[in-house]
């Protein structure tokens, strides 16, 4: 028998059992089934805690936005010498004067001409169905009325869900005002002592890691702000061009439709498709076929514009989300609490982004760390 080559090293394969093998690769299975579970698990309890205090979390998360809005020109005011406090206030009555001034400028038409836009609007959905009964497509009424009367009663309870769902879980009137008062003064106090907040966690939490808390919450307020600011750019641009399309044709309620339009621009690729396909309805109704068709050019084109320029320019550096992920972000959003759970849908996901693109980077940095730089080998 001949010896085994010295130089040999054994075969760790030769030697393992197939039902250690076997063995081995099912604890590892398990493994991340449990962890698997003790996420979905973190997730459930986290989504019950959420809509537990869905009341205290709203006002802070639109207070969030908000101040994202009004930290400019707070920074601004404290650049050329006044207080953070009065700076604050200034910014804060600064917002609540520009939204009362719109208020009282678009609310009452578009109040008084609701329900004349529902009217339309079922009237060019029932005149969509009569086009659809006849040639060439010729559909039975028992497959469209199912489909019309749900489209219709939603376009008939609009205004009611809209004034309940934009404060799903406060009830009262009473509640909806204490919680816009809460909205200001928390907005007040986030831009006023919104510097001092990273020192103090600093300090709360350590030097190693406040450092990446630190990194973490200022790319979430740069994502936060860049999403608000040029989402209502983008919105305006929107509602600007096609506002003035519906007035040059005399479209009916092209006021109200122009605000639609900016209102649905906060809520990505669904609230565009809504406010157009409301638009070309009413100017079906009120003008005609063609004139619903030049609508529906409008709007096409300016869609073409907004996700062609204006989304991929000032959008794209600061979310950088799929429009997969943008979609089914408002659709679960929407479906958990309602108008503004598809509204705070997408900078959550953005948020979320935010912090895997980090966690990511740590580890990349982590295992370069690790490995080393490659060496070449010396030559002999």
């Amino acid at each position: 028998m001949s010896e085994p080559n010295k130089g040999q090293e054994p075969d760790d394969r030769a030697t393992r059992d197939r039902g250690d093998v076997i063995g081995a690769g099912i604890l590892w299975l398990a493994k991340w089934a449990l962890c698997v579970i003790a996420i979905a698990a973190g997730a459930w309890v986290l989504g019950f805690l959420v809509a537990k205090l869905w009341v205290v979390i709203l006002p802070v998360a639109l207070a969030i936005v908000v101040s994202t809005v009004l930290w400019p020109p707070t920074r601004w005011l404290t650049t050329h010498g006044l207080r953070p406090a009065a700076a604050a206030s200034i910014a804060v009555l600064g917002f609540i004067g520009l939204l009362a001034g719109v208020i009282a400028l678009i609310v009452p038409s578009v109040v008084d001409q609701a329900p004349e836009l529902a009217d339309k609007s079922t009237e060019g959905v029932n005149q969509v169905r009569d086009w659809l009964q006849g040639p060439p497509l010729r559909i039975r009424d028992e497959q469209l009325d199912s489909a019309v009367d749900a489209i219709v009663s939603r376009l008939q309870s609009s205004s009611e869900q809209i004034a309940t769902g934009v404060f799903s879980g406060v009830s009262t009137a009473t509640s909806v005002l204490v919680a816009l008062f809460l909205v200001l003064v928390l907005t007040f106090f986030f831009v006023k002592d919104g510097p001092r907040f990273l020192p103090w966690l600093h300090i709360i939490s350590g030097s190693r890691s406040g450092k990446h808390l630190e990194e973490v919450l200022n790319r979430i307020w740069v994502v936060l702000g860049g999403f608000i600011r040029t989402q209502a750019l983008v919105s305006l641009i929107d509602a600007v061009l096609i506002g003035a399309g519906l007035v040059i044709l005399g479209v009916p309620l092209a006021l109200v439709l122009a605000v639609i339009t900016f209102l649905g621009g906060f809520v990505p690729i669904v609230g565009a498709f809504v406010a157009g396909a409301l638009a070309v309805l009413v100017a079906l109704v009120g003008n005609g076929f063609v004139t619903a068709l030049i609508v529906l050019g409008i709007i096409v084109a300016v869609q073409q514009l907004e996700g062609n320029v204006l989304q991929p320019v000032l959008q794209s550096r600061s979310m950088r989300l799929h429009a997969v992920i943008v979609l089914l972000a408002i659709t679960a959003g929407g479906s958990l609490y309602g108008i503004v759970g598809a509204f705070l849908a997408v900078p959550v996901a953005a948020i979320v982004a935010v912090i895997v693109r980090y966690i990511g980077e740590q580890i990349d940095a982590a295992t370069a760390a690790a490995t080393g730089p490659e060496t070449e080998p010396t030559p002999e």
